[in-house]
């Protein structure tokens, strides 16, 4: 048998595998893109371009984002040291992941009214809607009240206590379309109520979202948005 048919020959499974990991690696991108469809990326993972705050919001080498707190910051009621998106939203699904300490507390807040020119009027608590953080893990379904992680506070509680426990990872998915609040918690829907039903009625439809500095060591990764058509 001549040589080069024999070289030929001996190439084929080499070509065979290049070819299906080219494949894999073009429908791996596919996935990808699909996954991440529409949706942008609130936190770069270096600095807090597209944010507001006064807090102590760290960036991590490992691209994640901190609330670390200075000397004598506690509590929530410390407005500015909140984190806020530069941007106002009206339609929107929002995905965050965070790590909360042993009884960590922290919030998502959406819809927050513009205080104008006044950054020292920012009020999300009495402006806006908040869906609370925290660890409730354990805490029996039945007993999920409007505090508790996923409730929306003045309004709710989550349907199904899905929290993990603290040290974890976890997931929240806020989906704000018209009078509609849908929350979904580690991969389970545990809110869905009509904003125009409830406590929040006089709460604007546009607002600037937050999230809540209580105080506590706290991570957060993977912050993004997709916004919707009304």
């Amino acid at each position: 048998m001549p040589k080069y048919l024999i070289a030929a020959l001996l190439l084929i499974p080499f070509l065979a595998t290049s070819v299906s990991l080219a494949d894999h690696h073009a429908m791996g991108e596919k996935t990808k893109k699909a996954e991440d469809d529409g949706f942008v990326t609130l936190y770069n993972g270096k600095d807090l371009t597209g944010w507001k705050t006064e807090g102590n919001w760290v960036p991590q080498d490992d691209g994640t984002l901190a609330i670390q707190p200075r000397k004598g910051e506690s509590g929530w009621k410390r407005y500015k040291s909140y984190l806020y998106t530069e941007k106002q939203y009206e339609n929107f699904v929002f995905s965050v992941e965070y790590k909360l300490p042993k009884k960590g507390n922290s919030g998502l807040h959406f819809r927050i009214a513009d205080p104008g020119d006044d950054w020292n009027a920012i009020d999300p608590v009495a402006k806006g809607i908040e869906c609370q953080i925290l660890d409730s893990f354990g805490k029996p379904d039945d007993k999920m009240g409007h505090h508790d992680h996923g409730g929306i506070i003045r309004t709710q509680g989550a349907s199904k206590n899905m929290s993990k426990p603290a040290g974890e990872w976890q997931k929240m998915v806020l989906t704000c379309k018209g009078q509609s609040i849908k929350v979904e918690l580690n991969g389970e829907q545990i809110i869905a109520i009509q904003q125009d039903k409830g406590a929040m009625k006089d709460r604007p439809l546009k607002g600037y979202i937050a999230l809540q500095d209580h105080g506590q060591l706290s991570h957060f990764r993977n912050i993004k948005i997709k916004e919707l058509d009304q």
